[in-house]
């Protein structure tokens, strides 16, 4: 079934299948010698479209601040680096020792990575289901039989819910681990792998390629010796720029990738396993109670012990001088800095009273964090792309126009159409996340139709707020101008006090515009989609001015 060949070599010195030959690792570059560079020199920080990765969503102060004076989690290594390949195609198609199929708890066939058993062949098939399937973060071994690799190393990963979010990372780190673990014990020296995570299991791709780079890292770190070659196989372009973006963060090739890699990294990079760790659910060690300090003079007490038990029992007065001072000295309890937050978060709330009595909404409570506000999106934009909001995306309230005169894209909002009593705010929000998040990866613009929209009940300030901490910092970095079509004084008095209590950043780029024709001086009209009743309500407003409107191309045009 397969042939010897050639890999062929893309723009980005990644290598891709050519039809179905046989691959070996001497044609695919390892990750040092690939000429691929993302280039940060030309681009602010907070504005790379690294859509998963919190510190990069973070201002550039706080990059650099981040950066000064840190030591690399993830320092230069030529020896690693050497032993990782990235290929665009099937792994089936490579002559290793081990392959990695992802599948199912029962193994079977229709739940496997797509193109294994029919590369492999029916006894594969026949082999998997007499083993008695195989647990979520788990892995078995089988024969290739018609692969060009040894080996075939099963693991099951982990479905992704956005509330057991910490438990699915570290379920897909164990599927690496048991991988690779296997590959030794079998006396193993290379394999290839997938991206273990599966559409229909909801794993976010650049989330499963931070855990699958770092756990892997990690392993390599204590079994050098023993792993040759690692190959990361993917399916798509996408996928593939996604591990070129973050390889070097963990794999870096030179100083200026690993200066550049403490910045960019997630603020949570797991324990030594490359797992995620959780403050509240370690272990806490408090000191032993405070004991009066013996004599010098006082004398010592002699016990006749078996020579077995000597050394095994000390006076407890002395016995917090002979433990370990790093082992006694522990963080905060978790339990205690939880409750100093929430105090502090109500003394906020008591602040911000008054204004939610004159109905701006709860516009309290501390800031987020880059890595909270990253956390929170995610969870949302994970959500996102498991349900179906058409329902949503019909109200028209929100939707994609063309570009703007500077090429921007814009984003249309209408306010008429937001019909607060009749909307599910939650699915909402949902629903433009998922449409911010292609938007915001560059600058981008909003038009925001008020025309009519006072008749209708609109959210409070609150609502406001929570919305723009879930879109994140690269949202607010990236917007360049909010155009704001017939203000009205209320409008007008909410935004300033968004400016003056939610961010001022986001909210001083708004521009109010009073008629259509200066609105398309910023964005022309053939790159919007206007709905009737705004070309009604700008002739309302400004039928004495001069304007007229061409029923027929739905234009407007100064009086002449």
């Amino acid at each position: 079934m397969y042939r010897p060949g050639a890999a062929t070599t893309n723009r980005g010195g990644v290598c891709t299948e050519n039809e179905d030959s046989v691959v070996t690792l001497d044609q695919i570059p390892c990750w040092s010698n690939i000429e691929y560079r993302y280039s940060y020199d030309n681009e602010d920080p907070a504005s790379l479209p690294i859509s998963f990765n919190p510190d990069p969503l973070a201002s550039t102060s706080e990059l650099e601040n981040n950066a000064n004076g840190m030591v690399s989690k993830f320092p230069v290594n030529i020896d690693l680096n050497s032993k990782i390949y990235l290929w665009q195609g099937d792994p089936w198609n490579l002559e290793v020792d081990a392959v990695v199929n992802s599948t199912n708890e029962n193994m079977d066939e229709s739940h496997s990575s797509p193109g294994l058993h029919a590369a492999a062949g029916p006894s594969l098939a026949e082999l998997c289901a007499t083993l008695g399937g195989c647990r979520t973060g788990m892995a078995k071994v089988t024969k290739a039989y018609d692969l060009p690799a040894r080996r075939v190393i099963h693991t099951v990963g982990p479905k992704y819910s956005v509330k057991y979010h910490t438990a699915a990372e570290n379920a897909l780190s164990h599927c690496y681990r048991s991988c690779l673990e296997l590959l030794i014990e079998n006396g193993l020296q290379s394999i290839a792998t997938g991206c273990i995570y599966t559409e229909n299991k909801n794993y976010p791709r650049e989330p499963a390629a931070h855990v699958a780079i770092r756990t892997l890292r990690r392993f390599l770190e204590k079994q050098k010796d023993r792993i040759k070659a690692v190959v990361f196989c993917t399916k798509s372009s996408s996928d593939t720029e996604i591990y070129k973006r973050l390889l070097p963060l963990y794999f870096p090739r030179d100083k200026q990738e690993e200066e550049i890699a403490i910045a960019k990294l997630p603020t949570d990079i797991g324990d030594e396993n490359g797992e995620t760790v959780i403050d509240e659910r370690k272990i806490r060690i408090k000191p032993l109670p405070k004991t009066k300090k013996s004599s010098a003079r006082e004398p010592q007490t002699t016990l006749d012990l078996p020579s077995s038990d000597v050394g095994l029992t000390r006076s407890s007065s002395n016995l917090v001088s002979y433990l370990d001072p790093a082992f006694m000295s522990v963080m905060k309890d978790p339990d205690q800095r939880k409750e100093e937050q929430w105090e502090k978060t109500a003394q906020e709330q008591n602040r911000w009273n008054f204004l939610r009595m004159l109905g701006y909404g709860d516009i309290g409570g501390p800031v987020l964090s880059a890595a909270e506000e990253y956390s929170l999106h995610s969870r949302y934009l994970a959500k996102a792309n498991s349900l179906n909001l058409s329902d949503i995306a019909e109200t028209k309230i929100v939707y994609r126009g063309g570009v703007d005169n500077e090429g921007r894209p814009v984003m249309v909002i209408v306010g008429a159409h937001f019909l607060l009593k009749c909307l599910d705010l939650e699915r909402f929000i949902l629903h433009v996340v998922k449409e911010f998040e292609s938007l915001t990866l560059k600058p981008y613009t909003i038009v925001y139709f008020h025309s009519a929209a006072s008749l209708q009940q609109q959210p409070d300030l609150g609502w406001m707020k929570r919305l723009q901490e879930i879109l994140g910092r690269r949202h607010r970095h990236n917007l360049r101008a909010i155009y704001v079509l017939h203000p009205t004084i209320g409008l007008k008095a909410a935004i300033g006090a968004l400016q003056l209590f939610v961010d001022k950043e986001v909210w001083k780029k708004v521009e109010y515009v009073d008629h259509l024709l200066q609105l398309f001086r910023h964005v022309p009209r053939e790159q919007l989609t206007i709905p009737d009743f705004v070309f009604q309500h700008d002739i309302e407003v400004n039928g004495g001015k001069g304007l007229i409107l061409d029923p027929r191309t739905k234009y407007v045009y100064q009086r002449v």
